[in-house]
């Protein structure tokens, strides 16, 4: 009887400590929510990279400029960071019209980061037009998505 009680206090420790162990793995494993400040994950997360176009526009929306007011006082206080905007844009059209149009949505978030103070010669542009959706698919949800402009930390 004794013999039992011992081993059932034994694997009772045991599980305990196995369940520390998990929780400790797991505080150290990177799934906190908490980033670097001045680091990409903390303007990715805590800033936003990303701004959204209605459909066949450039114009930057009033929830865009949002962003980009958050970006450029970021990107102020982190003057480290050369950036690269990539105008994207849902599937429809033609490549040609979605490179072209992409290329607007780039220069018009680069513009106005530029009236918010960044130097022009921090900020380059790109367009990938309709060829990295994310996320892929072939609805008004994805399209919704897909017609952005991301300011990448270079």
């Amino acid at each position: 009887m004794r013999l039992i009680k011992a081993l059932s206090a034994v694997a009772a420790l045991a599980f305990l400590a196995a369940c520390s162990s998990e929780q400790q793995a797991a505080a150290t494993s990177g799934t906190s929510t908490t980033v670097a400040p001045g680091s990409v994950a903390d303007f990715t997360q805590n800033v936003g990279d990303r701004v959204y176009f209605d459909t066949d526009m450039s114009s930057i929306r009033a929830d865009g400029r949002q962003t980009l007011d958050r970006q450029a006082e970021w990107l102020k206080k982190y003057t480290n960071y050369p950036v690269t905007v990539a105008g994207h844009c849902d599937e429809r059209g033609t490549r040609e019209y979605n490179l072209a149009l992409g290329e607007r949505r780039a220069n018009a978030a680069r513009q106005y980061l530029i009236a918010q103070g960044i130097p022009a010669s921090r900020i380059k542009t790109t367009s990938y037009g309709k060829e990295n959706p994310d996320p892929p698919g072939s609805d008004e949800q994805a399209w919704a998505l897909n017609r952005r402009a991301v300011t990448e930390l270079q």
